[in-house]
């Protein structure tokens, strides 16, 4: 018995693809760690855009982190402080 293993289209892809382009031209900033961890999670296990995966997991290398010393980045840095206030403004925060 075949299983169905098609490739599934994120809804938000578009606007994720170009978040991925910018974190994966730049540097390790709060702001483009905070990005790089939500779309870790978000991607997580998502049948569908493997170029999204594996330019995510490329950034992560060449910054020399793992996950799990990302997800521990990021739990500081949302601890100590607002990373998405000023984008907050302009848009609607999206953890989905």
């Amino acid at each position: 018995m075949a299983t169905d293993r098609r490739e599934q289209q994120h809804p938000l892809y578009g606007s994720d693809r170009q978040i991925v382009n910018t974190i994966l031209s730049g540097e390790p900033t709060d702001l483009n760690l905070a990005e790089l961890a939500r779309l870790k999670i978000r991607y997580r296990g998502f049948p569908g855009a493997r170029d999204i995966q594996k330019d995510l997991d490329k950034t992560l290398a060449n910054w020399k982190l793992t996950e799990e010393q990302l997800f521990d980045k990021t739990r500081e840095l949302h601890n100590s402080m607002r990373l998405y206030t000023v984008r907050a403004r302009r848009e609607q925060e999206d953890w989905s």
